[in-house]
Protein backbone atom coordinates (compact mmCIF):
# COMPACT_ATOMS: atom_id res chain seq x y z
CA UNK A 1 0.00 0.00 0.00
CA UNK A 2 1.29 3.67 -0.72
CA UNK A 3 1.07 6.56 2.21
CA UNK A 4 0.19 10.07 1.22
CA UNK A 5 0.91 12.85 3.39
CA UNK A 6 0.85 16.48 3.36
CA UNK A 7 4.43 18.17 4.09
CA UNK A 8 5.60 21.59 4.62
CA UNK A 9 4.59 24.41 1.86
CA UNK A 10 3.12 22.66 -1.53
CA UNK A 11 5.09 18.88 -1.08
CA UNK A 12 3.23 15.61 -1.40
CA UNK A 13 5.53 12.74 0.52
CA UNK A 14 4.82 9.74 -0.90
CA UNK A 15 5.90 6.56 0.36
CA UNK A 16 5.95 2.90 -0.14
CA UNK A 17 7.94 -0.41 1.20
CA UNK A 18 9.37 -2.72 -1.40
CA UNK A 19 8.49 -6.29 0.07
CA UNK A 20 9.91 -9.24 -1.45
CA UNK A 21 8.94 -9.43 -5.14
CA UNK A 22 11.71 -8.25 -6.86
CA UNK A 23 10.15 -6.65 -9.85
CA UNK A 24 8.20 -3.24 -8.78
CA UNK A 25 6.04 -0.98 -11.05
CA UNK A 26 4.59 2.45 -9.77
CA UNK A 27 2.39 4.41 -11.93
CA UNK A 28 1.35 7.93 -10.56
CA UNK A 29 -1.24 9.97 -12.34
CA UNK A 30 -2.33 13.76 -10.75
CA UNK A 31 -5.12 15.29 -12.55
CA UNK A 32 -4.77 19.18 -12.78
CA UNK A 33 -7.91 21.52 -13.45
CA UNK A 34 -8.31 23.12 -16.83
CA UNK A 35 -8.36 26.59 -16.04
CA UNK A 36 -4.96 26.31 -14.57
CA UNK A 37 -3.65 25.82 -18.22
CA UNK A 38 -1.22 24.00 -17.79
CA UNK A 39 0.93 22.98 -21.28
CA UNK A 40 4.30 21.90 -21.93
CA UNK A 41 4.61 25.53 -23.61
CA UNK A 42 3.56 26.82 -19.91
CA UNK A 43 5.94 24.07 -18.02
CA UNK A 44 7.82 21.88 -19.89
CA UNK A 45 7.82 18.34 -19.30
CA UNK A 46 11.48 17.59 -18.09
CA UNK A 47 11.37 21.13 -16.48
CA UNK A 48 8.24 19.61 -14.33
CA UNK A 49 10.60 16.16 -13.29
CA UNK A 50 13.43 18.02 -12.41
CA UNK A 51 11.78 20.29 -10.14
CA UNK A 52 8.96 18.60 -8.83
CA UNK A 53 10.23 14.78 -8.55
CA UNK A 54 12.45 13.37 -6.03
CA UNK A 55 13.14 9.97 -5.07
CA UNK A 56 15.50 8.61 -2.15
CA UNK A 57 15.33 4.26 -1.34
CA UNK A 58 16.72 3.15 1.93
CA UNK A 59 16.91 0.36 3.63
CA UNK A 60 13.57 -1.14 5.38
CA UNK A 61 13.16 -4.03 7.52
CA UNK A 62 10.50 -6.16 9.91
CA UNK A 63 12.59 -6.83 12.36
CA UNK A 64 13.27 -3.45 14.59
CA UNK A 65 15.67 -4.47 16.54
CA UNK A 66 18.23 -6.30 14.67
CA UNK A 67 20.18 -3.09 14.56
CA UNK A 68 20.34 -3.59 18.35
CA UNK A 69 21.89 -6.72 18.05
CA UNK A 70 24.63 -5.57 15.63
CA UNK A 71 25.34 -2.67 18.25
CA UNK A 72 25.88 -4.87 20.83
CA UNK A 73 28.25 -7.31 19.27
CA UNK A 74 29.89 -4.22 17.69
CA UNK A 75 30.36 -2.73 21.49
CA UNK A 76 31.56 -6.80 22.18
CA UNK A 77 34.40 -5.87 19.92
CA UNK A 78 32.78 -8.46 17.24
CA UNK A 79 31.65 -5.52 14.51
CA UNK A 80 33.21 -2.85 12.90
CA UNK A 81 32.59 0.85 14.09
CA UNK A 82 31.57 1.43 10.42
CA UNK A 83 28.77 -1.94 10.93
CA UNK A 84 28.19 -0.27 14.23
CA UNK A 85 27.12 3.19 12.99
CA UNK A 86 25.32 1.48 9.95
CA UNK A 87 22.95 -0.48 12.47
CA UNK A 88 22.32 2.70 14.84
CA UNK A 89 21.23 4.38 12.14
CA UNK A 90 19.14 2.18 11.13
CA UNK A 91 17.21 1.67 14.40
CA UNK A 92 16.90 5.52 14.72
CA UNK A 93 16.20 6.12 11.09
CA UNK A 94 13.40 3.06 11.81
CA UNK A 95 11.80 4.25 14.79
CA UNK A 96 11.72 8.30 13.24
CA UNK A 97 9.68 6.78 10.30
CA UNK A 98 7.47 4.93 12.92
CA UNK A 99 6.93 7.73 14.98
CA UNK A 100 5.90 9.57 12.04
CA UNK A 101 3.58 7.89 10.69
CA UNK A 102 2.25 7.22 14.18
CA UNK A 103 1.72 10.82 15.08
CA UNK A 104 -0.05 11.41 11.47
CA UNK A 105 -2.48 8.69 12.04
CA UNK A 106 -3.16 10.17 15.20
CA UNK A 107 -4.01 13.99 14.09
CA UNK A 108 -5.88 12.15 11.13
CA UNK A 109 -8.57 11.01 13.28
CA UNK A 110 -11.62 11.64 12.58
CA UNK A 111 -13.00 10.24 15.90
CA UNK A 112 -11.34 11.89 19.59
CA UNK A 113 -8.20 10.22 20.06
CA UNK A 114 -8.15 7.83 22.85
CA UNK A 115 -6.48 7.83 26.15
CA UNK A 116 -5.54 4.01 25.69
CA UNK A 117 -4.28 5.37 21.81
CA UNK A 118 -1.83 8.09 23.07
CA UNK A 119 -0.48 5.78 26.27
CA UNK A 120 0.23 3.09 24.08
CA UNK A 121 2.45 5.39 21.76
CA UNK A 122 4.36 6.98 24.61
CA UNK A 123 4.87 3.81 25.94
CA UNK A 124 6.30 2.39 22.93
CA UNK A 125 8.46 5.34 22.30
CA UNK A 126 9.54 5.13 25.75
CA UNK A 127 10.47 1.35 25.56
CA UNK A 128 12.43 2.13 22.22
CA UNK A 129 14.32 4.76 23.44
CA UNK A 130 14.99 2.88 26.72
CA UNK A 131 16.61 0.16 24.55
CA UNK A 132 19.03 2.25 22.74
CA UNK A 133 20.13 3.57 26.31
CA UNK A 134 21.00 0.22 27.26
CA UNK A 135 24.35 -0.28 25.66
CA UNK A 136 26.35 3.06 25.58
CA UNK A 137 29.26 2.34 23.49
CA UNK A 138 32.90 3.18 26.16
CA UNK A 139 34.90 3.20 22.85
CA UNK A 140 34.99 7.24 22.23
CA UNK A 141 34.66 7.00 18.55
CA UNK A 142 31.19 4.86 18.81
CA UNK A 143 30.16 7.33 21.76
CA UNK A 144 30.41 10.13 20.01
CA UNK A 145 27.72 8.62 17.02
CA UNK A 146 25.83 7.27 20.05
CA UNK A 147 25.40 10.99 21.34
CA UNK A 148 24.41 12.17 17.86
CA UNK A 149 21.62 9.67 17.69
CA UNK A 150 20.20 9.69 21.03
CA UNK A 151 20.59 13.35 20.82
CA UNK A 152 18.41 13.87 18.02
CA UNK A 153 15.99 11.19 18.59
CA UNK A 154 15.38 12.90 22.03
CA UNK A 155 15.09 16.03 20.51
CA UNK A 156 12.28 14.60 17.95
CA UNK A 157 10.40 12.55 19.97
CA UNK A 158 9.53 15.92 22.12
CA UNK A 159 8.70 17.94 18.72
CA UNK A 160 6.51 14.97 17.67
CA UNK A 161 4.71 14.74 20.39
CA UNK A 162 3.96 18.27 20.98
CA UNK A 163 2.84 18.68 17.59
CA UNK A 164 0.34 15.76 18.59
CA UNK A 165 -0.66 18.09 21.75
CA UNK A 166 -0.89 21.35 19.57
CA UNK A 167 -3.30 19.49 16.91
CA UNK A 168 -5.61 17.18 19.29
CA UNK A 169 -8.94 17.68 19.13
CA UNK A 170 -10.33 19.43 22.50
CA UNK A 171 -12.28 16.44 23.93
CA UNK A 172 -13.23 14.88 27.26
CA UNK A 173 -9.93 12.99 27.02
CA UNK A 174 -7.80 16.15 25.80
CA UNK A 175 -6.55 17.11 29.71
CA UNK A 176 -5.53 13.17 30.14
CA UNK A 177 -4.01 12.77 26.92
CA UNK A 178 -1.90 16.25 26.76
CA UNK A 179 -0.54 15.30 30.53
CA UNK A 180 0.50 11.59 29.06
CA UNK A 181 2.07 13.52 25.87
CA UNK A 182 4.41 16.26 28.26
CA UNK A 183 5.09 13.99 30.76
CA UNK A 184 7.90 12.54 28.08
CA UNK A 185 8.43 15.36 26.57
CA UNK A 186 9.59 16.50 30.06
CA UNK A 187 11.36 13.26 30.78
CA UNK A 188 13.06 13.57 27.21
CA UNK A 189 13.89 17.62 27.58
CA UNK A 190 15.20 16.67 30.86
CA UNK A 191 17.91 14.16 29.40
CA UNK A 192 19.32 16.26 27.29
CA UNK A 193 20.10 18.60 29.98
CA UNK A 194 21.91 15.58 32.01
CA UNK A 195 23.23 14.62 29.17
CA UNK A 196 24.14 18.67 28.26
CA UNK A 197 24.00 17.25 24.16
CA UNK A 198 23.34 20.88 23.76
CA UNK A 199 24.67 23.75 24.93
CA UNK A 200 22.83 26.56 26.35
CA UNK A 201 23.94 28.83 23.40
CA UNK A 202 22.55 26.37 21.48
CA UNK A 203 19.19 25.67 22.97
CA UNK A 204 18.37 29.29 23.19
CA UNK A 205 18.07 30.34 19.79
CA UNK A 206 15.22 28.07 17.91
CA UNK A 207 16.84 28.86 14.53
CA UNK A 208 20.28 27.44 15.67
CA UNK A 209 18.69 24.04 17.20
CA UNK A 210 16.55 23.46 14.40
CA UNK A 211 19.39 23.62 11.94
CA UNK A 212 21.83 21.30 14.55
CA UNK A 213 18.73 18.74 14.66
CA UNK A 214 18.71 19.12 11.00
CA UNK A 215 22.03 18.06 10.36
CA UNK A 216 21.82 15.33 12.63
CA UNK A 217 19.15 13.71 10.66
CA UNK A 218 21.08 14.15 7.33
CA UNK A 219 23.83 12.10 9.75
CA UNK A 220 21.34 8.95 10.62
CA UNK A 221 20.00 8.81 7.05
CA UNK A 222 23.05 8.40 4.97
CA UNK A 223 24.25 5.56 5.54
CA UNK A 224 21.19 3.43 5.25
CA UNK A 225 20.30 5.70 1.83
CA UNK A 226 20.89 4.22 -1.55
CA UNK A 227 23.40 5.92 -3.42
CA UNK A 228 21.88 6.80 -6.92
CA UNK A 229 22.70 7.52 -10.59
CA UNK A 230 20.45 9.45 -13.08
CA UNK A 231 20.64 8.70 -16.64
CA UNK A 232 18.49 10.36 -19.47
CA UNK A 233 17.64 7.76 -22.54
CA UNK A 234 18.19 8.21 -25.77
CA UNK A 235 20.96 10.68 -26.54
CA UNK A 236 22.72 8.33 -28.91
CA UNK A 237 19.88 7.76 -30.80
CA UNK A 238 18.77 11.68 -30.75
CA UNK A 239 22.37 12.59 -32.36
CA UNK A 240 21.59 10.03 -34.87
CA UNK A 241 18.22 11.14 -35.67
CA UNK A 242 19.46 14.72 -36.20
CA UNK A 243 22.47 13.33 -38.45
CA UNK A 244 19.53 11.18 -40.52
CA UNK A 245 17.40 14.39 -40.89
CA UNK A 246 20.17 16.60 -41.48
CA UNK A 247 21.47 14.13 -44.11
CA UNK A 248 17.52 13.70 -45.64
CA UNK A 249 17.05 17.29 -45.56
CA UNK A 250 20.59 18.74 -47.48
CA UNK A 251 20.03 15.86 -50.13
CA UNK A 252 16.64 17.53 -50.70
CA UNK A 253 18.16 21.04 -51.08
CA UNK A 254 20.98 19.81 -52.88
CA UNK A 255 18.67 18.54 -55.88
CA UNK A 256 16.22 21.43 -55.23
CA UNK A 257 18.89 23.71 -56.16
CA UNK A 258 20.15 22.06 -58.91
CA UNK A 259 17.29 21.75 -60.38
CA UNK A 260 16.78 25.72 -60.04
CA UNK A 261 20.11 26.19 -61.71
CA UNK A 262 19.06 23.81 -64.51
CA UNK A 263 15.95 25.48 -65.16
CA UNK A 264 16.76 29.09 -64.90
CA UNK A 265 20.38 29.07 -66.47
CA UNK A 266 22.45 31.73 -64.87
CA UNK A 267 22.73 33.47 -61.97
CA UNK A 268 19.71 36.07 -61.51
CA UNK A 269 17.71 37.76 -59.01
CA UNK A 270 14.57 35.60 -59.22
CA UNK A 271 17.49 33.01 -58.70
CA UNK A 272 18.70 34.24 -55.76
CA UNK A 273 15.27 34.51 -53.88
CA UNK A 274 14.22 30.97 -54.97
CA UNK A 275 17.71 29.44 -53.33
CA UNK A 276 16.62 31.88 -49.85
CA UNK A 277 13.03 30.89 -50.15
CA UNK A 278 14.93 26.76 -50.11
CA UNK A 279 17.15 27.58 -47.65
CA UNK A 280 14.38 29.28 -45.43
CA UNK A 281 11.87 26.17 -45.58
CA UNK A 282 14.99 23.97 -44.87
CA UNK A 283 15.74 25.58 -41.51
CA UNK A 284 11.95 25.46 -40.72
CA UNK A 285 11.07 21.81 -41.95
CA UNK A 286 14.31 20.54 -40.55
CA UNK A 287 13.50 21.13 -36.60
CA UNK A 288 9.77 20.17 -37.47
CA UNK A 289 11.07 16.71 -38.61
CA UNK A 290 13.21 16.61 -36.21
CA UNK A 291 11.04 16.81 -33.10
CA UNK A 292 7.80 15.03 -34.84
CA UNK A 293 9.96 11.90 -35.33
CA UNK A 294 11.79 12.56 -31.83
CA UNK A 295 8.40 12.46 -29.96
CA UNK A 296 7.25 9.48 -32.17
CA UNK A 297 10.55 7.18 -31.68
CA UNK A 298 10.04 7.77 -27.52
CA UNK A 299 6.54 7.61 -27.47
CA UNK A 300 6.09 5.15 -24.29
CA UNK A 301 9.53 4.47 -23.81
CA UNK A 302 11.08 5.23 -20.72
CA UNK A 303 12.81 8.49 -20.40
CA UNK A 304 15.31 8.14 -17.24
CA UNK A 305 17.33 5.52 -15.55
CA UNK A 306 18.57 5.46 -12.13
CA UNK A 307 20.78 2.78 -10.31
CA UNK A 308 20.69 2.20 -7.17
CA UNK A 309 24.08 1.25 -5.16
CA UNK A 310 24.52 0.07 -1.57
CA UNK A 311 26.34 3.30 0.48
CA UNK A 312 29.15 0.94 1.62
CA UNK A 313 30.06 -1.66 -0.73
CA UNK A 314 29.51 0.10 -3.93
CA UNK A 315 27.50 -2.86 -5.41
CA UNK A 316 24.36 -2.08 -7.84
CA UNK A 317 21.63 -3.14 -6.04
CA UNK A 318 19.10 -2.57 -8.43
CA UNK A 319 17.84 -0.65 -11.47
CA UNK A 320 14.59 1.58 -12.22
CA UNK A 321 13.00 3.21 -15.53
CA UNK A 322 10.86 5.78 -15.31
CA UNK A 323 8.47 7.62 -17.58
CA UNK A 324 6.95 11.37 -17.05
CA UNK A 325 4.67 13.34 -19.49
CA UNK A 326 1.10 15.06 -19.25
CA UNK A 327 -1.88 13.44 -21.11
CA UNK A 328 -5.64 13.78 -21.43
CA UNK A 329 -7.84 11.74 -19.96
CA UNK A 330 -9.38 9.72 -22.98
CA UNK A 331 -5.79 8.41 -23.37
CA UNK A 332 -6.07 7.13 -19.50
CA UNK A 333 -6.78 3.10 -19.11
CA UNK A 334 -10.79 2.63 -17.73
CA UNK A 335 -9.13 1.27 -14.39
CA UNK A 336 -7.79 4.43 -13.54
CA UNK A 337 -10.91 6.75 -14.83
CA UNK A 338 -13.23 4.63 -12.82
CA UNK A 339 -10.90 5.30 -9.75
CA UNK A 340 -11.31 8.99 -10.51
CA UNK A 341 -15.03 8.88 -11.32
CA UNK A 342 -14.39 11.03 -14.31
CA UNK A 343 -17.41 12.47 -15.79
CA UNK A 344 -18.23 15.27 -18.82
CA UNK A 345 -17.08 18.27 -16.97
CA UNK A 346 -13.73 16.53 -15.79
CA UNK A 347 -12.47 16.37 -20.00
CA UNK A 348 -10.92 19.12 -20.01
CA UNK A 349 -8.24 18.06 -17.12
CA UNK A 350 -4.75 17.89 -17.79
CA UNK A 351 -3.28 14.51 -16.15
CA UNK A 352 0.21 14.72 -15.41
CA UNK A 353 1.70 10.98 -15.11
CA UNK A 354 4.65 9.51 -13.47
CA UNK A 355 5.75 5.88 -14.38
CA UNK A 356 8.57 3.96 -12.61
CA UNK A 357 9.23 -0.17 -13.10
CA UNK A 358 12.24 -1.50 -10.60
CA UNK A 359 14.07 -4.09 -11.05
CA UNK A 360 16.06 -4.96 -7.26
CA UNK A 361 18.77 -7.02 -6.09
CA UNK A 362 17.67 -8.70 -2.41
CA UNK A 363 20.97 -10.63 -2.66
CA UNK A 364 23.23 -7.58 -2.48
CA UNK A 365 21.78 -5.98 -0.10
CA UNK A 366 23.22 -4.98 3.64
CA UNK A 367 22.75 -8.47 5.88
CA UNK A 368 19.53 -8.94 7.58
CA UNK A 369 17.43 -6.59 4.86
CA UNK A 370 15.75 -7.77 2.03
CA UNK A 371 13.26 -4.22 1.56
CA UNK A 372 13.59 -0.84 0.73
CA UNK A 373 11.46 1.82 1.42
CA UNK A 374 10.83 4.31 -1.58
CA UNK A 375 9.92 7.71 -0.53
CA UNK A 376 8.72 10.13 -3.47
CA UNK A 377 8.59 13.68 -2.92
CA UNK A 378 6.42 16.04 -5.42
CA UNK A 379 6.86 19.61 -5.21
CA UNK A 380 3.76 21.03 -6.69
CA UNK A 381 5.24 24.87 -6.37
CA UNK A 382 5.47 25.33 -9.91
CA UNK A 383 1.42 24.57 -10.35
CA UNK A 384 0.96 26.98 -7.85
CA UNK A 385 2.32 30.05 -9.83
CA UNK A 386 -0.72 29.31 -12.35
CA UNK A 387 -2.99 29.44 -9.37
CA UNK A 388 -5.10 33.12 -8.95
CA UNK A 389 -3.87 35.41 -6.72
CA UNK A 390 -6.16 36.77 -3.94
CA UNK A 391 -9.66 35.76 -2.55
CA UNK A 392 -13.15 36.33 -2.98
CA UNK A 393 -16.16 36.97 -0.47
CA UNK A 394 -19.26 35.06 0.88
CA UNK A 395 -21.95 36.50 1.90
CA UNK A 396 -23.86 34.81 5.06
CA UNK A 397 -26.90 35.33 6.74
CA UNK A 398 -26.74 34.99 10.52
CA UNK A 399 -29.01 36.51 12.84
CA UNK A 400 -30.78 38.76 11.05
CA UNK A 401 -27.21 40.41 10.22
CA UNK A 402 -25.43 39.84 6.77
CA UNK A 403 -21.95 38.78 6.72
CA UNK A 404 -18.86 39.56 4.79
CA UNK A 405 -16.69 36.88 4.90
CA UNK A 406 -12.79 37.03 2.76
CA UNK A 407 -12.55 33.07 1.20
CA UNK A 408 -9.13 31.92 -0.60
CA UNK A 409 -9.85 30.21 -3.65
CA UNK A 410 -8.77 26.71 -3.93
CA UNK A 411 -8.55 24.19 -6.09
CA UNK A 412 -9.13 20.48 -6.28
CA UNK A 413 -6.53 18.11 -7.55
CA UNK A 414 -6.90 14.05 -7.81
CA UNK A 415 -4.16 11.76 -7.42
CA UNK A 416 -4.32 8.26 -8.35
CA UNK A 417 -1.80 5.93 -7.77
CA UNK A 418 -1.66 2.43 -9.45
CA UNK A 419 1.27 -0.18 -7.71
CA UNK A 420 2.29 -3.53 -8.73
CA UNK A 421 4.33 -6.05 -6.82
CA UNK A 422 5.89 -9.02 -8.56
CA UNK A 423 2.58 -11.55 -9.80
CA UNK A 424 -0.07 -9.54 -7.42
CA UNK A 425 -2.98 -7.63 -8.17
CA UNK A 426 -2.44 -3.97 -8.56
CA UNK A 427 -3.92 -1.92 -5.98
CA UNK A 428 -5.37 1.35 -7.27
CA UNK A 429 -5.72 4.34 -4.52
CA UNK A 430 -7.17 7.65 -5.21
CA UNK A 431 -6.38 10.91 -2.80
CA UNK A 432 -8.10 14.44 -2.73
CA UNK A 433 -5.94 17.37 -2.28
CA UNK A 434 -6.72 20.62 -1.91
CA UNK A 435 -4.62 23.62 -2.83
CA UNK A 436 -4.57 27.17 -2.59
CA UNK A 437 -1.81 29.41 -4.05
CA UNK A 438 -0.41 29.78 -0.80
CA UNK A 439 -0.17 26.06 0.48
CA UNK A 440 -1.47 22.62 0.40
CA UNK A 441 -4.54 22.65 2.43
CA UNK A 442 -5.80 19.13 2.81
CA UNK A 443 -5.46 15.76 1.54
CA UNK A 444 -7.69 12.93 1.90
CA UNK A 445 -7.52 9.14 0.81
CA UNK A 446 -10.76 7.67 -1.14
CA UNK A 447 -11.52 4.45 0.07
CA UNK A 448 -11.93 2.13 -3.30
CA UNK A 449 -14.39 -0.61 -3.59
CA UNK A 450 -12.66 -2.39 -6.22
CA UNK A 451 -9.51 -2.79 -4.14
CA UNK A 452 -10.45 -5.30 -1.39
CA UNK A 453 -9.19 -8.21 -3.32
CA UNK A 454 -5.86 -6.89 -3.69
CA UNK A 455 -4.64 -5.44 -0.17
CA UNK A 456 -5.78 -8.55 1.80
Amino acid sequence: MINVERKDGFSLKISRILREATEHRLDIYLFIPGELGLTTKVVAEEDFYHSAIHVQRTYFSDRPYLPLIHSRLARRGELSSEQYRLSLSLYAYQYAIGLEQSCHELRNEKDEVTQEAIAELTALAQDILRRLRRNIPSDQTLRKYYVNIDNYLSWFTEQRLLSLVAHLPRGKEYKTAKSLLLEVCNIEHQHRVEQQYNSSHTTEALSRISNKMRLLRRLIEYPVTLKEKTQELGGGEEKLLKAGVTAVVMTAMSLAVFEVRETLGSISLLVILLLALLYALREIFKDDLRNTLWRWLRKGRPKWRRQYFDVHSAQLVGRQLEWFDYRRPSRLTEDILAARHANVTQKEEVVIHYGSHSRMLPTRFLSGYEQTRETLQLDLSLLSKLMEKGSHHVYQLKDGQVARHPVEKRYLLNLVTREVQGQKPPVIQRWKVVMSRSKVVEIEEIPQKNNSHATT
